[in-house]
């Protein structure tokens, strides 16, 4: 939640718009002077896996070790592994039998269910939860819960799903159950007939819960409010919204227990066959139309934060359901992710899981040959890297504000400037020219010109920019000086750091920032060259120090000894 949520979401003091080529800007130096994120967990920008490709990602019964070192990466910059939300489509097709125990999923010979995909048409046992525990230790995971499947047995399936969950997730962390995805689609995927609408789901999501809990969590000691609610495609139009949802008793006491435990909902900033106007790059580097896409979720969550409850986003992603090639897996790309996490986490969102499936083009990483193309860390991947670096570098304090920074001409739309706080004080500025600009073009510039106030004089500022050859380069993005290797994920130096710049007497700085280029100018130290406190206890530096990462994968530890310490994380899923 936001200590003050303004309806703009904007932090400032005092802006001018000068020339179309640059912005005057003051900065509030402490986090009590304006509007802030609460602080942000380290697992705050995290990954949604579709179940159906949950081995492509992290290896079936061969661990993937190119997965598992890019969220071993994520998790050693932050402090903490990407939260990962284990659904999808297929969350709802999957009927979990113990006595399956390779570690793959197989079709079900005698699946009756309903649904255009029916209900009951996957198989997975033991080997499912196998694949979940190589993720990094205490990577927290959200699985998802088949809703759909509505057989006479429809309780003792959902719990003995839940219950395989308890059992056997052990080096990661269960953190909630997701139950049931996207329930607004459920007559048009044909997995109920009308009546169907918000008030019949609140009772079988409810119905649901009561049964996990007395039979599950119940008895393993956890709490009641331990389920994700809503998980909608959409609410537009629909009976879904938050305020139908309470009337319609899902914050009602059952049994004496309460169960939600957070708002879930899904979008995408374009999707394929629903959105009506063909998509190009530079319509994604426009950032007003995220604003614009995203307005009506600024007003749920602003609605959902009043109930007291965290808001999070579930499954997100640029473009739906598998990206595409050239926007989606450009360095443009990840010019928008930056900006949307930076922005989610303005509005008081908390949590955002970026969707990525094998085959889709929008995933961080494609985690092995497919359609001929071999294994590789996407731009998108920079902009995890990135984001986990500013959390890490206030070690579970970071705070985000979002300041009124806007161009004009062709900047119109292209101007973006967040302030991240540690420990209530300013401790970096991200700043972002989403200009598109590709390879072959010159390219101009857009300057900061930056008032940080009396308290910054004289302080030395650390440039890291997230950059590429252009806004259409498919492989030459860098993060930091940082590449991260499309054979084992681990990070290298691409280019030595550049120097740092200075304040002046009265705390004043100018940055310009290249067409197509977003930097993170933090005062006083590099980005990821401080230690981060990890989860475990255990510190790293940054990704400027020798260190030892180890990564838990199952049976086995695997040991990887790097002179660059860096960070990498990423899954897919199948819409």
């Amino acid at each position: 939640m936001l200590r003050s949520l303004c309806p703009s979401g904007l932090l400032l003091s005092f802006a001018t718009q000068s020339l179309a080529q640059s912005i005057s800007l003051s900065i509030a130096p402490k986090a009590t002077d304006t509007s802030v994120s609460d602080a942000l967990d380290p697992s705050f920008a995290g990954f949604g896996i579709e179940p159906s490709n949950l081995f492509t990602f992290t290896g079936d019964e061969t661990p993937n070790n190119f997965s598992i070192q890019l969220m071993q990466n994520l998790a050693d910059y932050s402090g903490k592994p990407p939260h990962i939300r284990l659904g999808g489509n297929a969350q709802d097709y999957l009927i979990y039998d113990e006595t399956y125990k390779k570690v793959a999923w197989k079709p079900n010979a005698a699946s009756s269910a309903q649904g255009t995909y029916a209900a009951d048409s996957i198989i997975v046992g033991p080997g499912y939860f196998e694949a979940v525990e190589r993720f990094p230790k205490d990577t927290p995971v959200t699985v998802g819960l088949n809703m759909a499947y509505s057989g006479a047995d429809y309780l003792e399936r959902i719990s003995t799903m839940a219950q395989a969950a308890v059992d056997n997730l052990n080096n990661v962390k269960l953190y909630s159950f997701e139950i049931g995805n996207e329930p607004d689609l459920w007559l048009k995927n044909l997995f109920r007939t009308a009546p169907w609408d918000g008030k019949v789901y609140t009772q079988e999501f409810l119905a649901r819960a009561d049964a996990i809990y007395q039979r599950v969590l119940k008895p393993a000691g956890l709490p009641a409010n331990f389920f994700e609610a809503q998980a909608t495609a959409s609410t537009i139009g629909t009976t879904f919204e938050i305020n139908m949802l309470i009337d319609d008793g899902m914050l009602d006491e059952v049994n004496g227990n309460k169960y939600v435990s957070a708002w879930n909902q899904h979008d995408y900033f374009y999707f394929f066959e629903v959105t009506p106007k063909p998509i190009t790059l530079d319509d994604l580097m426009d950032l007003d139309q995220t604003n614009t896409q995203f307005l009506y979720w600024e007003k749920q969550t602003a609605i959902g934060l009043k109930t007291g409850l965290p808001f999070v986003l579930r499954e997100m992603c640029s473009i739906g359901p598998i990206g595409y090639h050239g926007i989606s897996d450009t360095h443009g790309a990840s010019l928008w992710t930056l900006n949307f996490f930076l922005y989610a986490a303005s509005l008081g969102i908390s949590s955002v899981q970026m969707h990525m499936t094998v085959d889709s083009n929008a995933s961080a990483w494609q985690p092995q040959v497919w359609y001929g193309n071999p294994q590789h860390v996407r731009p998108q991947y920079y902009a995890h890297a990135a984001i986990a670096q500013i959390i890490g570098n206030g070690n579970g304090t970071t705070q985000i504000a979002s300041v009124k920074a806007s161009g004009s001409g062709d900047y119109k739309g292209r101007i973006r400037a967040y302030a991240s706080y540690a420990q209530g004080v300013l401790r970096s500025l991200v700043l972002i020219n989403s200009k598109m600009a590709n390879s072959s073009e010159s390219k101009g510039s857009f300057t900061f010109n930056l008032d940080l106030g009396s308290d910054y004089q004289d302080r030395d500022v650390f440039i890291s920019y997230l950059t590429a050859d252009g806004a259409e380069s498919l492989d030459t993005t860098t993060f930091n000086a940082m590449k991260y290797s499309d054979t084992d994920g681990l990070a290298s130096r691409a280019n030595e750091d550049p120097a740092p710049i200075r304040t002046s007497s009265t705390g004043a700085i100018s940055i310009p920032v290249r067409d197509s280029e977003a930097v993170v100018a933090n005062i006083e130290w590099l980005l990821g060259s401080t230690e981060v406190i990890n989860g475990d206890g255990s510190k790293f530096k940054g990704n400027k120090a020798s260190a030892a990462i180890r990564i838990s994968t199952g049976a086995s530890t695997i040991v990887w000894t790097t002179a660059t310490l860096t960070i990498v994380a990423g899954f897919f899923l199948t819409a």
